[in-house]
C-alpha cells in the first residue's frame, strides 16, 4: 500500500490514470485508477501545486469483484448532503466483465464502503460498463454517464446517459446512447464522456484512440438538449500529444475557488509510453470557452 500523508515531490513521475478532481470548499480531492498498492487512488491538495497521498479510498472490495486482479479503474464522486457518493469500475467476477461499483463515505477524505452484492450498473450484452462520470445539471437533478466496454468483444463502444436517484444511490429511467466513434482519428473506441454546460449549451468530452497510445486524445460533442443529438464540431481531435503528455485522456472537469474551469487529465510522460516502462500521470489546465469553443489555457 501507498504511503498515505506523504507530500509528492514529482506528479509526472506517478502512476494517476483516469484522475477526477472534486472540490470541497478550499480543499480538492483527485482519485486515479489502480496503481502504486491502493485499489482507488487519492491525492488531497489545497493549491492544485503542492499534492499529498492519502489511503486508498477503497480498500475493500464488495464479493462481487474478482480479487487481486489489479482492474479497479476510473473513480468519479458526486458530493451529497452529508456523505459522497463513489463510482467505480471493476471486474464482476461471475460474468467475467468490466462493470460499474457505488460505494459511500461521510467525508471525500473517509473509506468508501460498497456492500453491495451485485454491480450498480452492468451491460452485459454489451460488453460490460466502464468509465462513469457524475453530472449535475443546473437544475440540480444529477445524472450518471458512462461507457459500454463493447471493444473488450467485438462490439461496438457508446457513451451512454442515465438519471440518478437525487441521492445518487440508485438509477431510474432509462439509458440513453448518446455518441458513438465514427471519426477515422477515434479508431478503435471512444470512452470516458465527461459533461461540462455552458452558456446553455452541453459539451460532452470523450477519450477516444488507444490508451497505450500517443495518439489517444480528446475530442468533444455539442448539443442544446442533455439528451442530444450531439454533433461533433471537429474532424480531428481537439486535444492530443504535446511534447511533455504523450497520448492524453480520461478527462474530468472541475472548477478552482474563484470559478475557473480545470481540465484534469492523464498522459503518458515522455519518454515512454506503455507499461512496465511508462506511467500515465496527473495534469491540470485551465479551460474557457471562446466564441462557443472550448480552448486550453496555460496555468
Amino acid at each position: 500500500m501507498s504511503n498515505p500523508n506523504s507530500e509528492i515531490q514529482n506528479l509526472t513521475a506517478v502512476d494517476f490514470p483516469d484522475p477526477f478532481v472534486l472540490r470541497v470548499g478550499l480543499d480538492y480531492y483527485a482519485y486515479a485508477t489502480n496503481a502504486n498498492g491502493d485499489n482507488i487512488q487519492r491525492l488531497h491538495s489545497t493549491d492544485l501545486h503542492h499534492w499529498e497521498r492519502l489511503e486508498d479510498a477503497l480498500p475493500r472490495l464488495p464479493l462481487w469483484v474478482a480479487a487481486g486482479k489489479g482492474l479497479t479503474w476510473a473513480p468519479s464522486v458526486l458530493p451529497r448532503d452529508g456523505y459522497t457518493v463513489l463510482y467505480y469500475t471493476a471486474r464482476f467476477e461471475t460474468a467475467g466483465l468490466q462493470c460499474l461499483g457505488c460505494a459511500v463515505s461521510a467525508s471525500p477524505a473517509g473509506t468508501f464502503r460498497d456492500d453491495s452484492a451485485a454491480p450498480f450498473l452492468c451491460q452485459h450484452d454489451l460488453g460490460g460498463s466502464i468509465d462513469p462520470s457524475p453530472f449535475v445539471d443546473d437544475d440540480g437533478r444529477p445524472y450518471l454517464l458512462w461507457k459500454n466496454d463493447g471493444n473488450s468483444c467485438g462490439l461496438p463502444t457508446g457513451l451512454w446517459l442515465q438519471p440518478l436517484r437525487p441521492d445518487g444511490l440508485a438509477l431510474e429511467g432509462a439509458p440513453l446512447e448518446l455518441l458513438r466513434c465514427d471519426q477515422p482519428w477515434e479508431l478503435p473506441l471512444i470512452e470516458a464522456p465527461a459533461l461540462v454546460r455552458h452558456a446553455g449549451r452541453y459539451y460532452l468530452f470523450y477519450s477516444a484512440n488507444w490508451w497505450e497510445s500517443a495518439d489517444y486524445a480528446i475530442g468533444y460533442a455539442v448539443s442544446d438538449a442533455l439528451t442530444g443529438p450531439y454533433l461533433k464540431p471537429l474532424d480531428g481531435p481537439w486535444f492530443a500529444r504535446r511534447p511533455e503528455a504523450l497520448g492524453p485522456g480520461g478527462q474530468e472537469f472541475f472548477t478552482d475557488t474563484a470559478g475557473q474551469l480545470w481540465m484534469a487529465y492523464h498522459a503518458w510522460t515522455p519518454p515512454h509510453v506503455g507499461y512496465p516502462a511508462g506511467v500515465r500521470s496527473l495534469h491540470l489546465v485551465p479551460v474557457a470557452f471562446e466564441d462557443g469553443r472550448p480552448t486550453v489555457r496555460e496555468a
